[in-house]
């Protein structure tokens, strides 16, 4: 035993098991950083697809500026290479098995990236888009229809939505599962009921909603289950050129017709923070003004991160 060398394991020799194991304490950036090409042995652990259930890219934001002409942002050109490396290094060891894609809503990514993603992670279930401002309705559309298993998708507000929905409605037959980050009119509301009359699960949380789009939703949406306006600023319609009303409580027809949801979710006191805070904000929510991840929480658990 003496004279015997000692027993001296390589890294490389770890059961891949375990290098996985060790792989998911690593963050994002520690996953795209190279370790991959140690070895084929941690590149074999790097691809499996415990790994890689999920994307999560809600702590990388664009370094941009505000410009007056379209599309409104200039993004500084590393930052764009940094999400570029980040994106597509994922993408290649998650060999098509991402379910859940998270982009942070300051995230600024432009038609190819996000056709180049849609390609690339076709069993996708669940979305998390990220600005609009360099995304083209091309571009969405194109991604959509790679999308056949989307279930759930949270989406900045959007102009003109019925491309989108109409496109989603074609290609994603299990689609139930929408939240929409800023106003809801009755345009909205409208196209919702068109084109997604099957949804399940709604929320408007922390916008501005008109009370006449609420009652289309709540008349239209028959499979509605789960409704979620909490923080919500909802504005009674007005006659022409009076000043809108800023309802303190839902009246009894509105509630009526949401006691049919299994869950109506609903919160519009004076003392709650998140109410005060999209009164501040006229119902268009600054949230890189309030703490780190507060935009994705949602009182709905299955749209919450």
């Amino acid at each position: 035993m003496e004279d015997s060398e000692p027993l001296v394991r390589r890294w490389e020799d770890l059961d891949t098991d375990i290098l996985v194991k060790i792989f998911q304490s690593f963050d994002i950036y520690q996953l795209t950083s190279g370790i991959a090409h140690v070895c084929s042995a941690w590149r074999l652990a790097c691809c499996d697809p415990l790994l890689w259930k999920t994307l999560d890219l809600s702590m990388m934001k664009s370094n941009f500026i505000k410009i007056p002409l379209e599309p409104y942002v200039y993004v500084d050109g590393r930052s764009d290479k940094k999400l570029t490396h980040v994106l597509k290094t994922s993408l290649n060891l998650s060999r098509g098995n991402l379910m859940t894609l998270i982009f942070h809503f300051n995230l600024y990514v432009s038609d190819d990236l996000l056709t180049y993603t849609a390609e690339r992670c076709p069993r996708l279930k669940r979305l998390v888009m990220p600005a609009w401002n360099r995304i083209k309705k091309t571009g969405i559309c194109k991604a959509i229809q790679c999308w056949k298993d989307l279930e759930s998708l949270t989406m900045p507000s959007i102009a003109n939505p019925p491309y989108l929905m109409e496109e989603i409605a074609k290609n994603c037959k299990n689609f139930n599962e929408l939240k929409i980050m800023g106003p809801c009119d009755i345009f909205f509301a409208s196209t919702l009921v068109a084109y997604l009359p099957k949804l399940k699960v709604l929320s408007l949380r922390c916008s501005m909603l008109l009370k006449d789009a609420l009652i289309i939703i709540l008349d239209g949406l028959q499979h509605l289950e789960v409704l979620n306006i909490s923080h919500c600023l909802v504005i009674d319609t007005a006659p022409p050129r009076a000043p809108r009303r800023l309802l303190k409580e839902l009246d009894p027809v509105i509630l009526k017709k949401a006691s049919r949801l299994r869950m109506f979710l609903t919160c519009m006191q004076d003392s709650c923070i998140m109410c005060q805070r999209t009164k501040n904000d006229e119902g268009l929510m600054r949230w890189y003004k309030y703490e780190k991840g507060l935009w994705l929480e949602d009182e709905v658990r299955s749209l919450a991160y």
